[in-house]
């Protein structure tokens, strides 16, 4: 059941690259933003209100610059998505998985392990074949690049802020803070918040609803049921969904592309598989404050594949499993 569930979700974010094509048609980018988070803050609040009351001080403030990367990220991707299809955009932004270790590296002078070096690798090969029009990179690709480099900054983000505080109250403020900057970017247009038509209402309702709220309860219930591997590789099916619906949508991917998108889910699986592998699962008694044990974290934004980064504060029996979809990296030697 756990693995079924698990798969629908991957199945659903990969389903929003081409529903949000189709929803901004016709509503504003930012407005459509807006909207969506909106839906998806209310329904968090809806379900767990004492939850995210919890939440400290420092907690909004990080969870409100953790908001200002998601957001950042989840614009530019949209903004992508209007100049490249929907199967390209998804496997683009996959690349969050390869750019975590690398500025983890670059700003936190940690040693990345060979695996995720092979692994940036496989991804930047599989992307140059995906993406590059002669010698250049277009438009869409380009920004969600930087999308995919948003993503990387949050879960790095969420990897210091999280500690210690409840991480539902912290992706609610996450949300709420995407919610408020889209309205307030959208307002010198004129904002609002009411979809123009059915495509657009199917939008906000699909990525508001299932795609964030209900896929995050998903998502968090089905890792407490399954092995660190299984979880991993469950979740790497979300870009192979957006390529299949693309395809069934009327996309058309060359031999060369096929060939691109092959390496970047290569990349992906040997940085997840690789990662656990090194680690195992971890179970027992956990009475500690630590990183990497006891609550999970890991949060969606209806756009790419779940981090799986867990922070936070476990006391009492853990008995569950952890997957760590970003790269294992060994303690710097750097203070």
């Amino acid at each position: 059941m756990a693995v079924a569930l698990l798969v629908g979700v991957t199945a659903v974010w990969g389903s929003t690259f081409l529903v949000i094509q189709d929803a901004t048609d016709t509503m504003p980018v930012l407005d459509f933003m807006a909207a969506r988070f909106t839906v998806g803050a209310l329904v968090l609040a809806a379900l767990r209100p004492r939850r995210i009351m919890s939440l400290d001080r420092a907690g909004w403030a990080g969870g409100a610059a953790l908001g200002i990367a998601l957001g950042t990220a989840y614009t530019l991707q949209v903004f992508g998505l209007r100049h490249t299809s929907a199967t390209i955009s998804a496997f683009v932004t996959g690349m969050f998985v390869v750019f975590t270790p690398l500025l983890a590296a670059l700003v936190l002078r940690r040693r990345v392990t060979p695996a995720a070096w092979a692994g940036t690798g496989l991804a930047f090969a599989g992307l140059a074949l995906l993406t590059l029009n002669g010698l250049r990179i277009g438009t869409g690709e380009l920004l969600t690049l930087g999308c995919a480099l948003g993503i990387a900054l949050q879960i790095l983000g969420t990897d210091t802020w999280a500690a210690g505080r409840d991480p539902y109250a912290l992706a609610f403020a996450q949300m709420a803070t995407v919610a408020v900057a889209a309205s307030l970017a959208a307002l010198p247009g004129g904002l609002s918040l009411l979809p123009p038509d059915r495509a657009a209402w199917f939008g906000v309702v699909w990525t508001g609803v299932f795609a964030t709220a209900a896929a995050l309860v998903v998502q968090t219930w089905a890792q407490t049921r399954l092995s660190p591997v299984r979880v991993a590789v469950v979740l790497t099916l979300e870009p192979a969904f957006a390529a299949l619906v693309g395809v069934f949508a009327g996309d058309v991917l060359s031999a060369r592309q096929v060939i691109g998108s092959l390496l970047v889910l290569l990349a992906m699986l040997l940085v997840e598989l690789r990662s656990t592998s090194a680690t195992g699962p971890r179970t027992g008694t956990d009475t500690s404050t630590d990183t990497g044990t006891g609550i999970d974290t890991s949060t969606d934004t209806g756009t790419g594949i779940d981090t799986g980064i867990d922070t936070g504060t476990g006391t009492g029996t853990d008995r569950r499993t952890e997957p760590a979809a970003v790269p294992r990296l060994a303690p710097s030697s750097t203070p």
